[in-house]
């Protein structure tokens, strides 16, 4: 999926669109994207001044916007929704870990997997990655809204 249909599936723009491409996905299975972390980046004028540090509240919401992504996707493979517009919530996450600091240069290798989905909340296991090396990794919940346009 190249930025264009990264686009058409989330609602999110600059500067909290936190997923560059998507380089493999398999509806209802797994989904594999990237961020660059750019020094250009809004946030790195605050945290921190002295070291740019990605926060890592941002890392997990670029593992939950790929979530967003493959459930959305999922969906759609399956002919489910139809004209109807939804968003994909994040509405939990349990077992955060953080393992290293992701700065300026880093390129943020996203792994999301579907573990289930039951009455409406869809549950993920994600994984952050820079340069092979883990930096982050979540339990993830997500929960379609239909929306009105």
């Amino acid at each position: 999926m190249t930025i264009h249909e990264v686009l058409r599936c989330l609602p999110h723009r600059f500067p909290f669109l936190m997923v560059d491409r998507v380089t493999e996905y398999k509806p209802g299975e797994y989904l594999d994207g990237i961020k660059n972390v750019s020094f250009n980046e809004p946030y790195f004028q605050g945290h921190f001044p002295i070291r740019p540090v990605m926060p890592g509240v941002l890392i997990l919401e670029a593992l939950a916007q790929a979530t967003g992504l493959l459930a959305f996707k999922t969906q759609e493979h399956r002919g489910e929704g139809g004209d109807r517009q939804q968003l994909y919530l994040f509405v939990g996450i349990d077992e955060a870990r953080f393992r290293r600091q992701v700065e300026p240069g880093d390129q943020l290798h996203l792994h999301v997997e579907h573990v289930r989905t039951m009455r409406g909340i869809w549950r993920f296991n994600g994984e952050a990655r820079v340069d092979g090396e883990v930096v982050a990794s979540a339990s993830l919940m997500c929960a379609g809204k239909d929306v009105e346009s």
